[in-house]
Protein backbone atom coordinates (compact mmCIF):
# COMPACT_ATOMS: atom_id res chain seq x y z
CA UNK A 1 0.00 0.00 0.00
CA UNK A 2 3.01 2.31 0.53
CA UNK A 3 3.79 2.53 -3.19
CA UNK A 4 0.15 3.23 -3.97
CA UNK A 5 -0.03 5.98 -1.36
CA UNK A 6 3.17 7.56 -2.71
CA UNK A 7 1.67 7.64 -6.19
CA UNK A 8 -1.49 9.22 -4.83
CA UNK A 9 0.57 11.85 -2.98
CA UNK A 10 2.49 12.51 -6.20
CA UNK A 11 -0.79 12.94 -8.07
CA UNK A 12 -2.12 15.34 -5.46
CA UNK A 13 1.11 17.35 -5.60
CA UNK A 14 0.39 18.03 -9.29
CA UNK A 15 -2.95 19.62 -8.43
CA UNK A 16 -4.46 21.88 -9.48
CA UNK A 17 -3.98 21.03 -13.14
CA UNK A 18 -4.17 23.78 -15.70
CA UNK A 19 -7.57 24.24 -17.34
CA UNK A 20 -6.22 22.81 -20.60
CA UNK A 21 -4.68 19.78 -18.90
CA UNK A 22 -7.88 19.09 -17.01
CA UNK A 23 -9.97 19.40 -20.17
CA UNK A 24 -7.79 17.00 -22.16
CA UNK A 25 -7.56 14.53 -19.26
CA UNK A 26 -11.35 14.65 -18.83
CA UNK A 27 -12.05 14.05 -22.52
CA UNK A 28 -9.49 11.26 -22.64
CA UNK A 29 -11.03 9.56 -19.61
CA UNK A 30 -14.53 9.87 -21.09
CA UNK A 31 -13.52 7.96 -24.21
CA UNK A 32 -11.30 5.41 -22.47
CA UNK A 33 -13.80 4.62 -19.71
CA UNK A 34 -16.84 4.21 -21.94
CA UNK A 35 -14.96 2.30 -24.63
CA UNK A 36 -13.37 -0.18 -22.23
CA UNK A 37 -16.30 -0.73 -19.86
CA UNK A 38 -18.63 -1.52 -22.77
CA UNK A 39 -16.06 -3.41 -24.81
CA UNK A 40 -15.58 -5.82 -21.90
CA UNK A 41 -19.29 -6.65 -22.22
CA UNK A 42 -19.19 -7.20 -25.99
CA UNK A 43 -19.86 -3.75 -27.50
CA UNK A 44 -18.31 -3.73 -31.00
CA UNK A 45 -17.49 -0.03 -31.39
CA UNK A 46 -13.81 0.67 -31.85
CA UNK A 47 -11.94 3.20 -29.75
CA UNK A 48 -12.04 5.67 -32.64
CA UNK A 49 -15.77 5.18 -33.24
CA UNK A 50 -16.40 5.72 -29.53
CA UNK A 51 -14.43 8.96 -29.58
CA UNK A 52 -16.21 10.33 -32.66
CA UNK A 53 -19.60 9.42 -31.17
CA UNK A 54 -19.03 10.87 -27.69
CA UNK A 55 -16.95 13.91 -28.62
CA UNK A 56 -18.61 14.92 -31.90
CA UNK A 57 -21.89 13.00 -32.09
CA UNK A 58 -20.72 11.41 -35.35
CA UNK A 59 -21.84 7.87 -36.16
CA UNK A 60 -19.05 6.09 -38.01
CA UNK A 61 -19.15 2.57 -39.44
CA UNK A 62 -21.83 -0.06 -39.92
CA UNK A 63 -22.08 -1.48 -36.40
CA UNK A 64 -25.41 -2.50 -34.96
CA UNK A 65 -27.46 0.54 -33.87
CA UNK A 66 -27.72 -0.99 -30.38
CA UNK A 67 -23.97 -0.52 -29.85
CA UNK A 68 -24.12 3.20 -30.63
CA UNK A 69 -27.16 3.71 -28.40
CA UNK A 70 -25.55 1.69 -25.59
CA UNK A 71 -22.39 3.80 -25.75
CA UNK A 72 -24.34 7.06 -25.56
CA UNK A 73 -26.33 5.71 -22.60
CA UNK A 74 -23.06 4.76 -20.90
CA UNK A 75 -21.87 8.34 -21.15
CA UNK A 76 -25.15 9.61 -19.67
CA UNK A 77 -24.65 7.17 -16.79
CA UNK A 78 -21.11 8.44 -16.23
CA UNK A 79 -22.37 12.03 -16.10
CA UNK A 80 -25.19 11.04 -13.73
CA UNK A 81 -22.70 9.36 -11.41
CA UNK A 82 -20.42 12.41 -11.48
CA UNK A 83 -23.34 14.69 -10.59
CA UNK A 84 -24.39 12.41 -7.70
CA UNK A 85 -20.90 12.68 -6.22
CA UNK A 86 -21.32 16.45 -5.86
CA UNK A 87 -24.00 15.88 -3.19
CA UNK A 88 -21.30 15.18 -0.60
CA UNK A 89 -23.62 14.57 2.35
CA UNK A 90 -25.99 12.30 0.42
CA UNK A 91 -25.54 8.60 1.28
CA UNK A 92 -25.50 5.91 -1.38
CA UNK A 93 -29.03 4.61 -2.00
CA UNK A 94 -30.56 1.65 -3.78
CA UNK A 95 -32.75 4.07 -5.69
CA UNK A 96 -29.66 5.73 -7.18
CA UNK A 97 -28.24 2.33 -8.20
CA UNK A 98 -31.52 1.31 -9.83
CA UNK A 99 -31.79 4.69 -11.59
CA UNK A 100 -28.24 4.30 -12.88
CA UNK A 101 -29.20 0.87 -14.22
CA UNK A 102 -32.32 2.28 -15.88
CA UNK A 103 -30.13 4.90 -17.53
CA UNK A 104 -27.70 2.33 -18.92
CA UNK A 105 -30.31 -0.10 -20.23
CA UNK A 106 -32.89 2.59 -21.14
CA UNK A 107 -35.88 0.21 -21.37
CA UNK A 108 -37.01 -3.39 -20.89
CA UNK A 109 -36.16 -5.72 -23.73
CA UNK A 110 -36.67 -9.35 -24.64
CA UNK A 111 -33.86 -11.86 -25.08
CA UNK A 112 -34.44 -14.92 -27.27
CA UNK A 113 -32.49 -18.17 -26.87
CA UNK A 114 -32.42 -21.24 -29.12
CA UNK A 115 -32.60 -24.50 -27.17
CA UNK A 116 -31.67 -27.99 -28.41
CA UNK A 117 -34.33 -29.48 -30.67
CA UNK A 118 -35.15 -26.16 -32.36
CA UNK A 119 -37.14 -24.79 -29.42
CA UNK A 120 -36.94 -21.03 -28.82
CA UNK A 121 -37.34 -19.54 -25.36
CA UNK A 122 -37.41 -15.91 -24.29
CA UNK A 123 -37.22 -13.76 -21.17
CA UNK A 124 -37.41 -10.06 -20.35
CA UNK A 125 -34.48 -7.96 -19.14
CA UNK A 126 -35.87 -5.35 -16.76
CA UNK A 127 -34.28 -1.88 -16.77
CA UNK A 128 -33.96 -0.36 -13.31
CA UNK A 129 -35.43 -3.36 -11.49
CA UNK A 130 -33.76 -6.15 -9.59
CA UNK A 131 -33.74 -9.52 -11.32
CA UNK A 132 -36.84 -11.70 -11.49
CA UNK A 133 -35.01 -14.86 -12.63
CA UNK A 134 -31.83 -16.57 -11.42
CA UNK A 135 -28.56 -15.61 -13.09
CA UNK A 136 -25.25 -17.42 -13.27
CA UNK A 137 -22.07 -17.47 -15.30
CA UNK A 138 -20.01 -20.23 -16.91
CA UNK A 139 -16.46 -19.58 -15.74
CA UNK A 140 -13.45 -19.86 -18.01
CA UNK A 141 -12.89 -23.26 -16.38
CA UNK A 142 -16.27 -24.53 -17.59
CA UNK A 143 -18.15 -24.68 -14.28
CA UNK A 144 -21.37 -22.81 -13.52
CA UNK A 145 -21.24 -20.14 -10.82
CA UNK A 146 -24.52 -19.00 -9.27
CA UNK A 147 -25.24 -15.49 -8.05
CA UNK A 148 -27.84 -14.47 -5.46
CA UNK A 149 -31.38 -15.64 -6.17
CA UNK A 150 -34.14 -13.13 -7.01
CA UNK A 151 -35.61 -13.79 -3.57
CA UNK A 152 -32.31 -13.04 -1.78
CA UNK A 153 -31.40 -9.97 -3.81
CA UNK A 154 -33.48 -7.16 -2.18
CA UNK A 155 -32.27 -8.02 1.34
CA UNK A 156 -28.65 -8.47 0.21
CA UNK A 157 -28.69 -5.12 -1.61
CA UNK A 158 -30.14 -3.44 1.47
CA UNK A 159 -27.32 -4.93 3.53
CA UNK A 160 -24.71 -3.91 0.97
CA UNK A 161 -25.79 -0.27 0.80
CA UNK A 162 -26.19 -0.02 4.60
CA UNK A 163 -22.75 -1.57 5.09
CA UNK A 164 -21.16 0.83 2.59
CA UNK A 165 -22.62 3.96 4.19
CA UNK A 166 -21.57 2.84 7.68
CA UNK A 167 -18.10 1.72 6.55
CA UNK A 168 -17.50 4.98 4.75
CA UNK A 169 -18.32 6.94 7.89
CA UNK A 170 -16.20 4.63 10.03
CA UNK A 171 -13.20 5.35 7.82
CA UNK A 172 -11.19 2.25 8.76
CA UNK A 173 -10.80 1.10 5.13
CA UNK A 174 -8.85 3.18 2.62
CA UNK A 175 -10.81 4.38 -0.44
CA UNK A 176 -9.06 1.70 -2.51
CA UNK A 177 -9.99 -1.06 -0.06
CA UNK A 178 -13.55 0.26 0.25
CA UNK A 179 -14.01 0.37 -3.54
CA UNK A 180 -12.52 -3.11 -4.03
CA UNK A 181 -14.65 -4.70 -1.32
CA UNK A 182 -17.83 -2.98 -2.52
CA UNK A 183 -17.14 -4.11 -6.08
CA UNK A 184 -16.60 -7.71 -5.02
CA UNK A 185 -19.67 -7.86 -2.76
CA UNK A 186 -21.85 -6.27 -5.44
CA UNK A 187 -20.67 -8.68 -8.14
CA UNK A 188 -21.46 -11.67 -5.90
CA UNK A 189 -25.06 -10.44 -5.64
CA UNK A 190 -25.38 -9.59 -9.36
CA UNK A 191 -28.67 -7.82 -8.62
CA UNK A 192 -29.74 -7.15 -12.22
CA UNK A 193 -30.38 -9.42 -15.18
CA UNK A 194 -27.87 -7.50 -17.30
CA UNK A 195 -25.42 -4.61 -16.88
CA UNK A 196 -23.96 -5.66 -13.52
CA UNK A 197 -20.34 -5.24 -14.57
CA UNK A 198 -20.95 -1.76 -15.97
CA UNK A 199 -22.77 -0.70 -12.80
CA UNK A 200 -19.98 -2.13 -10.61
CA UNK A 201 -17.33 -0.15 -12.47
CA UNK A 202 -19.39 3.04 -12.30
CA UNK A 203 -19.84 2.62 -8.55
CA UNK A 204 -16.11 2.04 -8.04
CA UNK A 205 -15.52 5.44 -9.63
CA UNK A 206 -18.35 6.91 -7.57
CA UNK A 207 -16.45 5.81 -4.44
CA UNK A 208 -13.12 7.13 -5.73
CA UNK A 209 -14.65 10.47 -6.66
CA UNK A 210 -16.26 10.85 -3.23
CA UNK A 211 -12.81 10.43 -1.69
CA UNK A 212 -10.93 12.73 -4.08
CA UNK A 213 -9.15 9.92 -5.93
CA UNK A 214 -8.90 10.02 -9.73
CA UNK A 215 -11.31 7.70 -11.51
CA UNK A 216 -9.94 4.52 -13.08
CA UNK A 217 -10.46 2.46 -16.22
CA UNK A 218 -10.63 -1.34 -16.24
CA UNK A 219 -8.98 -1.97 -19.62
CA UNK A 220 -10.69 -4.51 -21.85
CA UNK A 221 -7.30 -5.84 -22.99
CA UNK A 222 -6.81 -6.99 -19.38
CA UNK A 223 -10.25 -8.59 -19.08
CA UNK A 224 -8.88 -12.08 -18.31
CA UNK A 225 -6.74 -10.68 -15.48
CA UNK A 226 -9.86 -9.00 -14.05
CA UNK A 227 -11.99 -12.15 -14.28
CA UNK A 228 -9.25 -14.40 -12.91
CA UNK A 229 -8.85 -12.20 -9.82
CA UNK A 230 -12.60 -12.48 -9.18
CA UNK A 231 -12.51 -16.24 -9.73
CA UNK A 232 -9.58 -16.82 -7.38
CA UNK A 233 -11.34 -14.77 -4.71
CA UNK A 234 -14.58 -16.73 -5.19
CA UNK A 235 -12.66 -19.92 -4.48
CA UNK A 236 -11.46 -18.50 -1.15
CA UNK A 237 -14.73 -16.91 -0.08
CA UNK A 238 -16.96 -19.83 -1.07
CA UNK A 239 -19.75 -20.37 -3.55
CA UNK A 240 -22.72 -19.33 -1.38
CA UNK A 241 -23.94 -15.90 -2.60
CA UNK A 242 -24.65 -14.80 0.97
CA UNK A 243 -21.00 -15.48 1.89
CA UNK A 244 -19.77 -13.47 -1.09
CA UNK A 245 -22.10 -10.59 -0.28
CA UNK A 246 -20.67 -10.43 3.25
CA UNK A 247 -16.99 -11.00 2.39
CA UNK A 248 -14.39 -9.22 4.51
CA UNK A 249 -11.36 -7.33 3.29
CA UNK A 250 -9.06 -10.15 4.44
CA UNK A 251 -11.05 -12.71 2.44
CA UNK A 252 -10.71 -10.96 -0.91
CA UNK A 253 -6.91 -10.86 -1.02
CA UNK A 254 -6.56 -12.02 -4.69
CA UNK A 255 -9.00 -9.40 -5.94
CA UNK A 256 -7.60 -6.71 -3.65
CA UNK A 257 -4.07 -7.41 -4.90
CA UNK A 258 -5.26 -7.16 -8.50
CA UNK A 259 -7.26 -4.02 -7.73
CA UNK A 260 -4.34 -2.24 -6.07
CA UNK A 261 -2.13 -2.99 -9.08
CA UNK A 262 -4.85 -1.67 -11.37
CA UNK A 263 -5.13 1.58 -9.42
CA UNK A 264 -1.32 1.93 -9.37
CA UNK A 265 -1.18 1.55 -13.16
CA UNK A 266 -3.92 4.11 -13.67
CA UNK A 267 -2.33 6.60 -11.26
CA UNK A 268 1.06 6.21 -12.92
CA UNK A 269 -0.57 6.70 -16.31
CA UNK A 270 -2.25 9.92 -15.20
CA UNK A 271 0.95 11.23 -13.64
CA UNK A 272 3.03 10.44 -16.74
CA UNK A 273 0.38 11.96 -18.99
CA UNK A 274 0.56 15.24 -17.07
CA UNK A 275 4.34 15.34 -16.60
CA UNK A 276 5.78 14.04 -19.88
CA UNK A 277 5.96 16.24 -22.93
CA UNK A 278 7.72 16.10 -26.27
CA UNK A 279 7.24 15.72 -30.03
CA UNK A 280 7.63 11.94 -29.87
CA UNK A 281 5.40 11.33 -26.85
CA UNK A 282 1.87 10.19 -27.76
CA UNK A 283 -0.79 8.36 -25.79
CA UNK A 284 -3.54 5.90 -26.69
CA UNK A 285 -5.98 3.99 -24.47
CA UNK A 286 -3.91 4.05 -21.30
CA UNK A 287 -0.49 3.55 -22.86
CA UNK A 288 2.40 5.68 -23.98
CA UNK A 289 3.15 4.84 -27.61
CA UNK A 290 6.57 3.79 -28.83
CA UNK A 291 7.47 4.37 -32.47
CA UNK A 292 10.19 2.60 -34.41
CA UNK A 293 10.20 5.20 -37.16
CA UNK A 294 10.66 8.93 -36.50
CA UNK A 295 8.24 9.50 -39.39
CA UNK A 296 5.29 8.17 -37.36
CA UNK A 297 4.97 10.94 -34.72
CA UNK A 298 5.67 13.48 -37.45
CA UNK A 299 2.91 11.96 -39.59
CA UNK A 300 0.45 12.02 -36.67
CA UNK A 301 1.22 15.70 -36.04
CA UNK A 302 0.70 16.56 -39.71
CA UNK A 303 -2.65 14.72 -39.83
CA UNK A 304 -3.77 16.46 -36.66
CA UNK A 305 -2.93 19.88 -38.06
CA UNK A 306 -4.15 19.20 -41.61
CA UNK A 307 -6.82 16.43 -41.61
CA UNK A 308 -7.59 16.83 -45.33
CA UNK A 309 -3.97 16.54 -46.53
CA UNK A 310 -3.41 14.40 -49.65
CA UNK A 311 -1.04 11.46 -50.09
CA UNK A 312 1.13 13.55 -52.40
CA UNK A 313 1.34 16.36 -49.85
CA UNK A 314 2.21 13.89 -47.09
CA UNK A 315 4.92 12.39 -49.29
CA UNK A 316 6.43 15.83 -49.78
CA UNK A 317 6.22 16.77 -46.08
CA UNK A 318 7.82 13.52 -44.91
CA UNK A 319 10.32 13.19 -47.73
CA UNK A 320 9.25 9.62 -48.58
CA UNK A 321 7.37 8.14 -51.55
CA UNK A 322 3.58 7.74 -51.56
CA UNK A 323 3.85 3.96 -51.25
CA UNK A 324 5.75 4.37 -47.95
CA UNK A 325 3.18 6.95 -46.81
CA UNK A 326 0.32 4.53 -47.53
CA UNK A 327 2.12 1.77 -45.63
CA UNK A 328 2.52 4.03 -42.58
CA UNK A 329 -1.13 5.08 -42.74
CA UNK A 330 -2.31 1.48 -43.02
CA UNK A 331 -0.29 0.50 -39.95
CA UNK A 332 -1.68 3.40 -37.92
CA UNK A 333 -5.25 2.59 -39.02
CA UNK A 334 -4.86 -1.06 -38.01
CA UNK A 335 -3.69 -0.02 -34.54
CA UNK A 336 -6.65 2.37 -34.22
CA UNK A 337 -4.50 5.50 -33.88
CA UNK A 338 -6.12 7.16 -36.92
CA UNK A 339 -9.25 6.69 -39.01
CA UNK A 340 -11.11 8.19 -41.92
CA UNK A 341 -14.29 10.00 -40.95
CA UNK A 342 -17.31 8.61 -42.80
CA UNK A 343 -18.21 10.38 -46.04
CA UNK A 344 -15.35 12.82 -45.54
CA UNK A 345 -11.91 12.83 -47.09
CA UNK A 346 -10.46 13.74 -43.71
CA UNK A 347 -8.25 11.98 -41.21
CA UNK A 348 -9.07 11.82 -37.53
CA UNK A 349 -6.30 11.16 -35.00
CA UNK A 350 -7.36 9.24 -31.87
CA UNK A 351 -3.87 9.13 -30.37
CA UNK A 352 -3.18 12.13 -28.11
CA UNK A 353 -0.06 14.26 -28.42
CA UNK A 354 1.63 15.33 -25.21
CA UNK A 355 2.16 18.73 -26.81
CA UNK A 356 -1.59 19.40 -26.71
CA UNK A 357 -1.28 19.98 -22.96
CA UNK A 358 1.27 22.76 -23.34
Amino acid sequence: MKELNKLYEKWMSLQPLSEKQQDILSKKFTVEYNYNSNHIEGNTLTYGQTELLLMFGTVSGENHLHDFVEMKASQVGLKMMSEEVKAENMPLTQNFIRTLHKTLLREDYTVYRNLPGGVTTSFIIHAGQYKTRPNSVITRYGDRFEYASPEETPALMTSLVDWYNKEEKRGKLSPVELAALFHYRYIRIHPFEDGNGRIARLLVNYIFSRHNWPMIVVRSRNKNEYLEALHQTDMLVGTAPSDGAAATISQIEPFLKYFKELVKRELQYNISFVEKSGENIWWYDGQQLEFRSPNVPKLLSILQQNPSITYAELSKELGINTSAVQKLLTGLKEKGYIQRRNHEKMWYVSAVSSLLKA
